[in-house]
């Protein structure tokens, strides 16, 4: 009997327990699909958020290389802006040298015909006629204080313009040579103001194209002269050498000297002229100075071939 109850109730509860186990296995599916529908919510809020840093980055990134391309833009501006205004520099510095060399040309060119012409004709001329006066008083055995003060006349007028002839292309320049001729212009600017010492490692006999010797000689004097009208000084000496092809020049004086970072407002046209000479040759001049020390100037030209 017993047994037949036991059969009767498992007939009874079998499918009511069968439903409760598909009852909860259809639970389960139905958790398992709302996890992968909010795992799928989730990544897809995640790959947003990853596409929105992207996107900001690619944003920000973009906005800086903007920016830098306009600061390159604005310094490429100022750099050609700033070359282009050295060019403009430099192509008056140039026009100005070219200026000065021209009017430099034009002297030396019009001081050589002078003295040749003063030379070889005016003087010539006086000498002459010193000579036929001469003669004739000697002949005619005349003496008389005309006579004698015209005599004295035609050699100061005759002395005057050897000296001026001198002064514009001087004799021993074209005769001797440049180291001998500087070394006369150092004995003849010396006096009881101020002594030039005069000291050389070059031959005196040495000469070089005549085109040469005179424009160094013109810087030197040139020199010389800025010395005695500015330096006040009591002492120079003017030094000369050869090396590797180039000529030195260094003279320098024991005067008052001057502030070097204010040179453009002290040195003037004269100094301005011997830099045109000095670079016309392609040469370089360095000028170094304190006050009350005294001034050094140094010359560098390449020699000529």
């Amino acid at each position: 009997m017993n047994f037949f109850r036991i059969i009767i109730l498992l007939f009874l509860f079998a499918p009511s327990s069968k439903i409760l186990f598909f009852s909860q296995q259809r639970k389960t599916s139905i958790e398992y699909l709302d996890l992968q529908v909010k795992s799928k919510n989730t990544n897809s809020k995640e790959l947003q958020k990853l596409k929105d840093f992207q996107n900001k980055k690619i944003v920000s990134l973009i906005i800086f290389l903007i920016i830098l391309l306009f600061f390159l833009l604005y310094f490429s501006y100022q750099n050609n802006k700033l070359k282009q205004k050295i060019k403009r520099k430099d192509i008056k510095q140039k026009i100005l040298l070219n200026v000065i060399n021209s009017g430099i040309d034009t002297q030396e060119i019009e001081r050589k015909k002078i003295a040749s012409f003063l030379h070889d004709n005016i003087n010539s001329l006086l000498s002459s006629a010193g000579l036929h006066l001469n003669t004739f008083t000697t002949q005619n055995n005349i003496e008389s204080e005309e006579i004698r003060k015209t005599k004295v006349i035609l050699g100061e007028a005759h002395d005057l313009l050897r000296d001026m002839s001198h002064n514009l292309v001087p004799s021993l320049l074209v005769r001797f040579g440049l180291i001998y001729a500087l070394e006369d212009l150092c004995e003849r600017n010396s006096n009881s103001s101020i002594n030039f010492e005069f000291s050389s490692s070059i031959s005196i006999d040495k000469r070089y194209v005549e085109k040469f010797e005179m424009k160094i000689y013109f810087i030197v004097s040139e020199l010389c002269n800025n010395i005695i009208k500015h330096s006040h000084a009591q002492k120079a000496t003017l030094f000369l050498k050869e090396n590797n092809n180039q000529f030195y020049i260094k003279i320098r004086d024991y005067g008052k000297g001057f502030d070097t970072k204010k040179i453009n407002e002290v040195e003037g046209f004269g100094l301005n002229r011997i830099r045109a000479r000095v670079k016309k040759f392609k040469g370089t001049i360095n000028v170094t100075s304190k006050v009350n020390q005294g001034t050094s100037i140094k010359i560098k030209i390449p020699l000529p071939h």
